[in-house]
């Protein structure tokens, strides 16, 4: 049986946070959910904190006490400069160094460091990748490739995960990690969720970057698209 553990989810109220929150609760944790958005639950191991990531004071009252931090923290891309994953990974990062807080799982994305995928095909690879990587989502990724360098230079006891593709399915799958980079376009947030609260109850990949992929059920890229213009991805 796994221990239980204190967990502190930052992005609680985005869709991968969510899932990430109900699956920690399931599985018998106790969960403090950060965000800037608060939702209502009545869940006697949740405690729910509202509050800026940029905000050391509210991130203190979060960190303080945990056994583990998970930041599921994302933002659109655009044009603009980012420097939400690299600003509020650092006050994270600061307020686990003041509480003695070790674990650190964040999630990133195979965008910041693209490759060739053997299914990807030409569009996927030489079209789409290269616009999405390059210009759609250049200041997000560039924003995310701070964030891991600041993840990676910390002393904390850190895994930083890169899913690819996200999409919906209704529960998880027998997911695939992998040491830095897993062959394939899609990652559906179930499976995400599910392999974050894996690394902090496992203890793997401490000190790694992984790739995470979902191998079974995925969409089509026309799909796919479909749904992320739609804003259901």
């Amino acid at each position: 049986m796994t221990n239980t553990l204190r967990i502190a989810v930052f992005g609680a109220a985005g869709p991968t946070g969510r899932l990430l929150t109900d699956r920690a609760l399931a599985a018998g944790h106790r969960v403090t959910a950060v965000t800037r958005r608060p939702f209502e639950s009545h869940h006697d191991r949740l405690r729910i904190v509202e509050a800026d990531v940029f905000d050391p004071e509210a991130v203190d009252r979060a960190v303080t006490g945990q056994d583990a931090v998970l930041s599921t923290l994302g933002v659109p891309p655009g044009k603009a400069p980012i420097t939400t994953y690299s600003r509020g990974t650092a006050t994270i990062i600061a307020s686990m160094r003041r509480h003695e807080v070790r674990r650190l799982v964040v999630v990133s994305s195979s965008g910041v460091a693209p490759q060739r995928y053997s299914d990807g095909g030409f569009l996927f690879n030489r079209v789409l990748l290269p616009y999405v990587t390059r210009v759609l989502g250049k200041t997000l990724y560039d924003d995310m490739r701070r964030m891991e360098e600041l993840v990676r230079a910390s002393e904390l006891e850190w895994t930083v995960v890169r899913p690819s593709g996200l999409y919906h399915l209704p529960s998880a799958t027998s997911y695939t990690v992998a040491d830095t980079h897993a062959d394939g376009r899609f990652t559906a947030r179930a499976d995400l969720a599910a392999c974050m609260l894996d690394l902090v109850e496992g203890k793997r990949f401490v000190g790694s970057t992984v790739g995470v992929i979902t191998t079974t059920d995925n969409p089509t890229l026309f799909q796919w698209l479909r749904a992320n213009a739609g804003g259901k991805g």
